[in-house]
C-alpha cells in the first residue's frame, strides 16, 4: 500500500502561520542513523520514495553547509563589533573604516539569507522523514497473525443473508435513504435500537477503559491544521485520497480520530508522568474521514462512513516504557473483543501500511459474515517521539533532564464496524433475532435480544 509522503504546511489559506513552532529535531541522531531512516523509507514503500532517499543523502552535507555558515556569521559580527569598538575609541576613523563595515553588513545579510534558505530546506527534509521502523514490524506486504480471539473449531462461511444493511433496515435499526438525502453517500442515520446499540457501545469501552486506570475526556473535533500535521495525519493520506476535511479559508479541520487532539493536550508542555512513568486518557468523540475508502467498495452500510463515533486510548510515556504499553493496549483490545464474543485475528502490521507516525502497529480483524471476510475494528501504535517532537511534548526524567515523550494511541471502540459485525454475527435466523453480548446487556436495559 503507497504512503503519499507530506511536507509539513507553513502557511494556512488564511495565509496565516499556523500556530505550531518548529519541531525540535535529533539532527544528530538522524545523521547517525542514516541507514535505518533509509531502511524505513524504503520499507514504508512512500510514493515519492526515490526524493526523500535523494534529500535524506544530502542531509550530512547541507548539516556541514549550516555549521560552516553559522561560523561565518559568527566571525563577520565579530569583526564588525572589532570596527565599532574602534570607532567609539577614535571617531576619526568613522570615515576610513565605515567601507569596511558596509561591507561586513551586506555578507552578513547574504549569509544570513542564505543560512534561513538551507535551514528551511532541511527542516522540510527532516519534517518529512518517517519514525524508523521497529525490527518486529514484517516487511514489505507481509502481515503476521500473532493470536486469535474466540476462534471456532471449524472457519465459519460468508453469508449474504447476515448482512446488516438488510437486518438493520429491516428492524428499523437504520436509515440510509435520508442520510443520503440529507448529507450524501457513505452516511447514516442509526434508529432505536441501533443508536442504543451505539451508547451501549460507547458506554462498554468507556467504562472499561476507566477501570484500567484511564482518564476520560471529551476532546474537540476541531483541531488547527497544524496539529493535524504534527499528529502525522496528512501522510495517511492515500492513493490520492484526501482524508482531512479542511475548513475553507480557516486554519482548521475536523479529526479523524481523537488521537489529534488528545495528542494536541500535551502540546507544549511538560508532562507529569507521576512514579509508572505514563500518563493514560481515553477520549469519545465524533470522527470525520473526507475519503471513507475506494469508490464503488464497501460504500453500502456501515464498513466505510465519514462521520462516526469512536472511542480513544491515548498514552504518554518514558520512552523505555512505550513498547510495554503499546503491548498493554493491544491486551486491552484483545479483553474488550473477546467478551464481546467476536471472532478477530491480531496482526502484527507490516512496514509498508504503517504510515509516517508509527514504529510499530498491530490492527484487530473480526469476521463479518455478510461481507464474507475480515474487516479491521481496531488499530494500536507506537509512534515513539514522532509526534511529541513536533508538538514540544516532554517530561523531566530522573536526571532532572528535560526529555521527549513517547506517545502510543489505539482504538477502543471503533463504533460502526463493531455494531456491523455483532449484528452480522448475532444475528439468529430461525427467530429472525439479533443477540446482545452478555457486557452490553446492562447498557440496553436488560434487553437480551432485538
Amino acid at each position: 500500500m503507497k504512503q503519499v509522503l507530506f511536507r509539513r504546511l507553513i502557511t494556512t489559506g488564511s495565509n496565516k502561520a499556523h500556530l505550531i513552532g518548529k519541531p525540535k529535531f535529533d539532527i544528530k541522531g538522524i545523521l547517525e542513523n542514516l541507514s535505518k531512516y533509509e531502511h524505513s523509507i524504503k520499507s514504508r514503500e512512500l510514493v515519492n520514495e526515490q526524493k526523500l532517499l535523494n534529500d535524506l543523502k544530502n542531509l550530512p552535507a547541507q548539516s556541514l553547509q549550516i555549521k560552516g555558515l553559522n561560523k561565518d556569521i559568527n566571525e563577520i559580527q565579530q569583526v564588525r563589533k572589532n570596527l565599532e569598538s574602534q570607532i567609539k575609541e577614535n571617531k576619526d576613523k568613522l570615515n576610513e573604516l565605515l567601507p569596511s563595515i558596509k561591507s561586513l553588513k551586506e555578507q552578513y545579510q547574504e549569509k544570513t539569507e542564505t543560512l534561513t534558505k538551507v535551514s528551511n530546506s532541511m527542516d522540510d527534509v527532516l519534517s518529512s522523514l518517517p519514525n524508523l521502523l521497529n525490527s518486529t514490524a514484517p516487511l514489505n506486504g507481509s502481515p503476521e497473525v500473532v493470536h486469535w480471539i474466540n476462534k471456532p473449531e471449524t472457519e465459519p462461511q460468508a453469508d449474504p443473508e447476515r448482512a446488516h444493511v438488510e437486518i438493520m433496515k429491516r428492524k428499523n435499526m437504520i436509515d440510509l435513504q435520508s442520510a443520503s438525502t440529507t448529507t450524501g453517500t457513505s452516511s447514516y442515520y442509526l434508529l432505536n435500537e441501533g443508536a442504543q446499540l451505539e451508547l451501549a457501545l460507547i458506554n462498554y469501552a468507556v467504562d472499561t477503559a476507566r477501570k484500567h486506570g484511564f482518564n476520560f475526556i471529551i476532546p474537540p473535533s476541531l483541531s488547527r491544521l497544524g496539529i493535524i500535521d504534527a499528529c502525522g495525519f496528512r501522510p495517511r493520506d492515500m492513493n490520492g485520497e484526501k482524508q482531512i476535511y479542511a475548513i475553507e479559508g480557516q486554519d482548521t479541520g475536523l479529526v479523524a480520530t481523537a488521537e489529534i487532539t488528545l495528542a494536541a493536550l500535551g502540546y507544549n508542555k511538560i508532562m507529569s508522568l507521576g512514579e509508572s512513568g505514563i500518563k493514560k486518557v481515553v477520549g469519545l468523540s465524533r470522527c470525520y474521514r473526507a475519503e471513507a475508502g475506494a469508490r464503488g467498495k464497501d460504500t453500502k452500510g456501515l464498513y466505510r462512513v465519514h462521520e462516526f463515533s469512536k472511542v480513544e486510548l491515548f498514552c504518554w510515556s518514558e520512552p523505555k516504557f512505550s513498547n510495554e504499553v503499546l503491548e498493554s493496549l493491544k491486551n486491552f483490545q484483545i479483553e474488550l473483543f473477546t467478551n464481546l464474543g467476536l471472532y478477530a485475528k491480531v496482526i502484527n502490521m507490516p512496514s509498508n501500511d504503517l504510515g509516517n507516525p508509527a514504529y510499530n502497529k498491530y490492527d484487530i480483524e473480526a469476521w463479518m459474515p455478510g461481507r464474507g471476510s475480515f474487516g479491521e475494528v481496531s488499530s494500536t501504535s507506537n509512534c515513539t517521539d514522532y509526534q511529541s517532537r513536533r508538538l514540544n511534548t516532554r517530561f523531566k526524567n530522573s536526571n532532572g533532564n528535560l526529555e521527549y515523550v513517547h506517545s502510543i494511541n489505539g482504538t477502543a471502540m471503533a463504533v460502526p464496524r463493531v455494531l456491523l459485525a455483532l449484528v452480522e454475527n448475532n444475528y439468529i435466523k430461525e427467530t429472525d433475532k439479533i443477540g446482545i453480548p452478555q457486557p452490553l446487556i446492562s447498557y440496553m436495559g436488560g434487553k437480551k435480544y432485538i
